[in-house]
């Protein structure tokens, strides 16, 4: 089940590591079928589905355990890298860099990064009319130039209090990639994780960030979560939202452009569990497999979007 977005930001505030780890397994549960642990760390955003995946994994081989923390893509791709972990969580793309190195990423889902603002933004309803472009965007997060929010919607007098990520993720650089940067060009105030800024937009009347699809609606009716909202896109830089840019009343409507390509990507991208060098060990190997075959039937239903076909074999049959 995925965990709420309220219990994430108690955890991350706490400076808690995010971590799951199921113990006390029988002597009969050991001897049957796989057995071992597996260790994964890493994105935000593949948090709650290697979650939920773990979980049904489990069931069937109740002899392998899982230790799974979230602290960022950057995070997964160095304690993959130096063996720190079997899987890195990985929520952008893996760099030549990093594959020289030895990383072998496995493309699992797909999901995007959105701009968010608080519900009760007071130009809520001609941002929705309206949306705001990528040119916007970038002069708030790359250059600097737009501070108010009159600068967007016209009218009015209220300055813009811009926030970013502040840990080496996927989301940010994702973010960073589709404004024409990286994720150092970002501007704002640095917050940790996904759940943090979250908190930090939804306590903020003024505020304006960005975040992982899963930590702006909540899975279970598909609404935006309380007191945040996505900030629509206008994809072709008319002026005003048209019908088929009008995607983000639910999670299966954002979804549904993601999977059709109406979506630009970047900031929509496929998320990767990485390891170092091609996967030998016999429970990792089942359970990248498993991912990738009937572990797909829980993809949508956590919120996230499920690869092409062809995508998927060809990711089943880097593994084998």
């Amino acid at each position: 089940m995925v965990r709420k977005l309220q219990k994430y930001v108690v955890v991350l505030l706490a400076g808690a590591a995010f971590s799951t780890l199921t113990t006390c397994k029988s002597k009969t549960e050991e001897k049957s079928g796989l057995n071992g642990k597996i260790t994964v760390s890493g994105a935000f955003a593949l948090y709650p589905l290697v979650i939920k995946w773990s979980e049904e994994f489990e069931k069937l081989n109740p002899g392998v355990t899982f230790d799974i923390q979230a602290g960022g893509a950057g995070k997964g791709m160095t304690d993959a890298l130096t063996g720190n972990v079997n899987l890195g969580m990985v929520s952008r793309e893996i760099t030549p860099e990093e594959v020289k190195k030895g990383a072998y990423g496995i493309a699992v889902a797909k999901d995007a990064v959105i701009p968010t603002i608080n519900a009760a933004n007071p130009y809520m309803a001609v941002l929705n009319q309206k949306g705001v472009t990528k040119a916007q965007l970038r002069d708030i997060w790359i250059t600097g130039k737009i501070k108010n929010w009159k600068d967007i919607t016209g009218s009015g007098d209220l300055p813009l209090r811009v926030y970013t990520r502040s840990d080496a993720a996927g989301a940010p650089e994702t973010w960073a990639k589709y404004l024409g940067g990286n994720q150092e060009d970002l501007k704002g105030t640095g917050i940790f994780g996904d759940p943090g800024l979250a908190e930090v937009v939804m306590n903020e009347t003024s505020a304006i960030g960005y975040n992982n699809i899963n930590y702006v609606y909540n899975v279970a009716d598909g609404k935006p979560h309380a007191k945040i909202s996505p900030l629509p896109l206008d994809l072709n830089e008319n002026g005003t939202l048209d019908p088929d840019e009008k995607i983000y009343a639910s999670l299966n409507d954002i979804n549904k452009a993601i999977a059709e390509n109406k979506f630009p990507s970047p900031p929509a991208r496929p998320l990767y569990l990485v390891v170092k060098g091609k996967p030998e060990d016999e429970a990792v190997k089942a359970f990248l497999q498993w991912v990738l075959k009937d572990g797909q039937k829980y993809v949508q239903e956590t919120g996230y979007v499920i690869l092409p076909e062809n995508m998927l074999q060809g990711e089943m049959n880097k593994v084998k």
